[in-house]
């Protein structure tokens, strides 16, 4: 793996001097060139009017909040999916809204979106309008058959569009053709929150509020499920999602979250007041992702609708279970997974550049985990592949910088029209369907795409560094600053540093996770750092005489290379800076 340090402004702009020092070269390699863009404050996000489709939308949910019409919201069964709903039927409720449903596709069943066979489902409980979220864009056959059953479509998504629309009564997706929304990169809860902005201005202007004797809901309230939704699908912190995550953040921090949230926090064991992006993305995410991998999101989507804490908790104990069985699926996968790339027999120089796996006993929720997994192992594009018919099977796409997937699968489909049933998705995560038959044959043509896009450099690997720390710059204060600096994620990193140092000590934690004592080059104070899965080879190197128990070694004092992310440790009520480990190499 190559280490880059990033780029810097030269010199820093004169706006960034009252930051600590670190943080200032931080802010100038993400390209901060103003102080509005560190502010967060929702006085700066960009106004809804420029979506496009954003009339339309509001047109028909103020004609079905003025008729009392029923309105079933059909959502996907992703973290984004779930709090787009929740999110959705909470505005609505919140703006007066007296009939408002829910329905969420199984996976298993229905495949992903609105199609015609989960509209016939819709179509059982009558309504009269059906808001997709996070997902609808490339529903054409589905948006038809709501049509010829009389029934209105309003499509808000996020995801890349087709060569040709839904004929839906409005679409508002920042990224469909002509948009002119200045952020490209909002999530589906993004979409649905700005939409539910823009219906709240309409129902002020027509005295909605007053006539019905409503107080005007603060749709700020529903920002913590903006921030979880935002973080989880891994779409780009530009500024306007900066703010949207920071707002949601604040709540949470405050305990202002919902239940559903607060429960979720809690089974992890973390603090709500010390909550941060990457906690969002890494722990309450998968929880949530559990229900849609393995059963039904219905009840991710009801856990974030609870308003009570007991009734949330007992969810959220179900949602944690059902983690650990996706971790444990997910585990013996990957193992399937790995095996079977050694059995290709193959070196790293002649893997193929973009890499299909299957297993017909694989699982179908959770092949997206797989596939990310060998991505970050291999530093290539992988597409992992599960049953979903008896002569079908499924696909979930992880790409890495320099190849755009969903762009790579329509330049497939043009060039071998008949391999691809469907397919859809981001710059970095797609999903595709084909004929089990037509596998081997789409496995060459996705190689011979990936090898157009990509050159060998870009697939050995690379970690970006925002360069060494001094040893009085490794420091609690510092770990705090960076901590609160961000929110840190997709398009705007979390600050990784690199620099070499002396093992003075290690222990094993677990069976793969090293616990080390080490030593600045510059410095004598001692610093704990800890890796997570490390190679049982580098174990061997770094601690070459056999551990005197099970649980701990003595080390000579060796020297390392690593790259690292400062951390606040917390143990027994103290707080101490703590290095996170993403690579190390002997020096």
């Amino acid at each position: 793996m190559r280490i880059v340090q990033r780029s810097l402004q030269s010199p820093e702009p004169d706006f960034l001097a009252a930051h600590h020092r670190v943080l200032r070269r931080i802010y100038a390699a993400r390209n901060i060139s103003s102080a509005h863009e560190l502010s967060h404050k929702l006085e700066h996000l960009l106004p809804p009017h420029a979506l496009a489709g954003l009339p339309q939308a509001v047109d028909l949910l103020s004609d079905a909040l003025h008729e009392g019409k029923r309105i079933l919201i059909v959502a996907d069964f992703d973290a984004d999916g779930a709090t787009a709903c929740a999110l959705a039927v909470r505005a609505l409720r919140l703006l007066g809204a007296t009939d408002v449903r829910y329905v969420v596709p199984n996976r298993f069943e229905f495949g992903y979106g609105l199609t015609p066979e989960i509209v016939a489902v819709a179509a059982r409980q009558n309504p009269a309008l059906i808001i997709t979220v996070d997902n609808g864009i490339s529903s054409i056959e589905g948006v038809h058959a709501a049509r010829q059953l009389g029934i209105q479509v309003l499509i808000t998504d996020h995801h890349l569009p087709g060569a040709t629309l839904p004929e839906a009564h409005a679409i508002v997706n920042p990224n469909q053709p002509g948009d002119e929304f200045p952020s490209k990169n909002l999530a589906g809860v993004g979409v649905i929150f700005y939409v539910m902005l823009g219906l709240r201005a309409r129902l002020r202007e027509c005295g909605w509020f007053a006539l019905n004797n409503l107080n005007e809901p603060n749709l700020g309230q529903l920002l913590d499920l903006v921030a979880l939704g935002t973080v989880a699908d891994v779409v780009p912190l530009d500024h306007n999602n900066r703010i949207l995550v920071a707002q949601g953040l604040a709540r949470i921090r405050q305990s202002q979250c919902n239940a559903g949230i607060r429960a979720l926090i809690a089974i992890a064991g973390r603090q709500p007041d010390r909550i941060a992006a990457s906690d969002l993305g890494f722990i309450v995410a998968p929880r949530l992702n559990a229900a849609g991998r393995l059963e039904d999101m219905s009840l991710g989507i009801e856990c974030l609708l609870c308003d009570d804490a007991a009734a949330a908790q007992l969810m959220a104990e179900r949602l944690n279970e059902l983690n650990h069985e996706r971790r444990t699926i997910e585990t013996g996968m990957q193992e399937q997974a790995l095996a079977t790339l050694a059995t290709m027999e193959l070196d790293a120089d002649k893997l193929p550049s973009g890499l299909c796996l299957f297993n017909p006993d694989w699982h179908q929720g959770v092949i997206g985990i797989v596939a990310s997994r060998i991505k970050d192992r291999l530093h290539r594009p992988v597409i992992a592949f599960a049953l979903s018919g008896e002569d079908e099977i499924k696909g979930s796409a992880r790409s890495v910088t320099g190849l755009h997937i969903r762009d790579a699968l329509d330049s497939i489909a043009a060039r071998h029209p008949r391999l691809l049933s469907k397919f859809g998705g981001h710059a970095m995560a797609a999903g595709l369907s084909l004929k089990l038959a037509d596998f081997a044959e789409f496995s060459a043509a996705f190689d011979a795409e990936v090898r157009r896009h990509l050159s060998e450099t870009q697939m050995q690997g690379m970690l970006d560094s925002d360069g060494a720390l001094w040893a009085d710059e490794i420091s609690l204060e510092l770990a705090q600053v960076l901590r609160s600096a961000g929110p840190w994620g997709q398009g705007f990193p979390e600050p990784v540093f690199d620099g070499v140092f002396e093992v003075v000590s290690g222990r094993l934690v677990g069976s793969k996770h090293l616990k080390l004592m080490l030593r600045h080059v510059d410095d004598e104070c001692l610093i704990d750092a800890i890796a997570f899965n490390v190679d049982t080879a580098l174990l061997t190197a770094l601690m070459p005489q056999p551990p005197v128990t099970a649980s701990q070694a003595s080390v000579a004092c060796r020297k390392v290379h690593i790259v690292y992310r400062l951390d606040v440790n917390e143990y027994r009520g103290a707080r101490t800076v703590q290095l996170l480990v993403q690579q190390i190499e002997l020096v």
